[in-house]
């Protein structure tokens, strides 16, 4: 008789979860385990932290809806606290388990736990698959030529053209006895309080496999779909995107779901220039998470993988006014604030923030992609540092880096400045250059 335990990560939830199925099938009783890790909230990434309110919000409501889904099927999702290369051994031989599951991960810091934890218990069996993305490994062959640049890449999925793989429907009722009891799950739940300073500014978005099933439905019955790409780069409104980033992010949902819920769309109402786009900003997605696996380390370099650093240095006044939206530019206030308030941001505001700066302020480019990550409802690792290097110049862009003109990009998306206004982004002082050594991170 086989056990086993089920390590939750950045795939919180049932459906679609391909590790969680094969591991379903091998034991004869599993216990369902998520870890919180304390170092998620020490500001230890370029002074800030690893999981920000919004998102840890977010996280709290996805593992709620797991819970409430696996208790009709005589499960208990059990929270525990600490870092995962100690607490999954110990829990692993607690249980005396034989198999332990555990979704792959793009993040190098996440691939490197779950080495660690196989190290520590060389004995087990591992059970892991990469779900995370539309595409396996077995039908993508991606080099470093491949992967130089975004046009090389879409044109491998075109030209072949590469289907992703169905999403996997898994019967709860194929879940074996469970190892975790109620009052044994009691504690940790108690725990999640622990974390976070209070209530988030503004509530914009709901976190959970159950709240990204429904919403889909709903986005897929509306008629956006068909005019995403005319309203993609506005900088506010609820239907002018998709709004299923944080939900991909946090895996409430796989991206071979939203294919699938992408290509129903065409077959039921057409497909158009809006309905390729959709799928075409999933492409961009892959694209960073395979080009995160293949780059490792350097996704985090100050040169990333360009020739030379690039000409910025780390200003604490400036970052400081960027980031709590006081600079001389109102467009990238308005967007910083809704950000900070929202924990949500439009792809275009993106843009310009973060070239901004890094151009007018002169600032790092890593420590904005630490704010976001901090900020960020919809943090993806590979997608906001593969992004960050992007506008940086250097990344993956052939142009070698974007600038964009403030007051353009003021003039076409806001001309009658009602973004600014509703978000409250008057221009600030000019930037602030602090001499106080106390001001740099450490």
């Amino acid at each position: 008789m086989k056990s086993g335990l089920f390590w939750f990560g950045q795939d919180l939830r049932l459906q679609d979860n391909r590790t969680l199925a094969q591991f379903a099938q091998q034991v004869d009783a599993l216990g369902l385990v998520y870890v919180v890790d304390p170092r998620w909230f020490a500001s230890t990434n370029y002074h800030h932290k690893w999981v920000g309110e919004q998102r840890w919000r977010l996280i709290c409501e996805s593992l709620q809806q797991l819970r409430d889904q696996l208790h009709p099927h005589g499960h208990e999702l059990l929270v525990v606290h600490g870092k995962p290369e100690q607490v999954i051994p110990q829990l692993a031989q607690q249980w005396q388990v034989d198999v332990v599951g555990h979704g792959e991960q793009v993040g190098l810091f996440e691939q490197q736990l779950w080495r660690q934890i196989q190290q520590t218990l060389p004995g087990l069996e591992y059970i892991s698959c990469w779900d995370s993305t539309l595409f396996s490994l077995s039908q993508l062959n991606m080099t470093s030529e491949t992967l130089g640049s975004f046009s090389r890449f879409r044109k491998v999925i075109e030209k072949t053209p590469l289907l992703p793989r169905p999403p996997y429907h898994f019967e709860l009722t194929a879940l074996p006895t469970s190892l975790v009891n109620r009052e044994q799950a009691k504690q940790g739940w108690m725990g999640l309080a622990n974390y976070g300073e209070g209530a988030c500014e503004q509530r914009l978005l709901e976190g959970g496999e159950l709240s990204a099933i429904a919403h889909m439905q709903r986005y897929f019955r509306s008629g956006a779909p068909a005019r995403y790409k005319q309203t993609r780069n506005e900088l506010d409104g609820w239907q002018n995107s998709s709004k299923l980033s944080h939900f991909l992010a946090l895996g409430n949902v796989s991206p071979r779901q939203v294919w699938q819920q992408i290509k129903g769309y065409e077959s039921e109402f057409g497909a158009n220039d809006s309905t390729y786009w959709l799928g075409f900003e999933l492409w961009w997605r892959e694209y960073f998470q395979w080009l995160a696996l293949h780059i490792k380390a350097d996704l985090y370099r100050f040169q990333g993988l360009a020739t030379k650093p690039p000409l910025t240095s780390y200003y604490s006044g400036r970052f400081i006014q960027w980031c709590q939206g006081q600079t001389p530019f109102p467009l990238v206030n308005a967007c910083m604030k809704q950000l900070n308030q929202t924990g949500y941001m439009s792809n275009r505001g993106r843009q310009i923030v973060a070239s901004c700066l890094v151009n007018e302020l002169g600032v790092d480019w890593r420590y904005g992609a630490a704010y976001f990550q901090q900020q960020l409802a919809d943090h993806d690792v590979a997608a906001n540092w593969g992004n960050w290097q992007y506008i940086a110049g250097v990344g993956v862009d052939p142009r070698g880096g974007r600038h964009f003109n403030v007051a353009k990009q003021t003039e076409h998306y806001d001309p009658l400045g009602d973004f600014v206004a509703r978000w409250q982004g008057d221009a600030g002082q000019l930037p602030l250059d602090s001499i106080d050594a106390a001001d740099w991170p450490c």
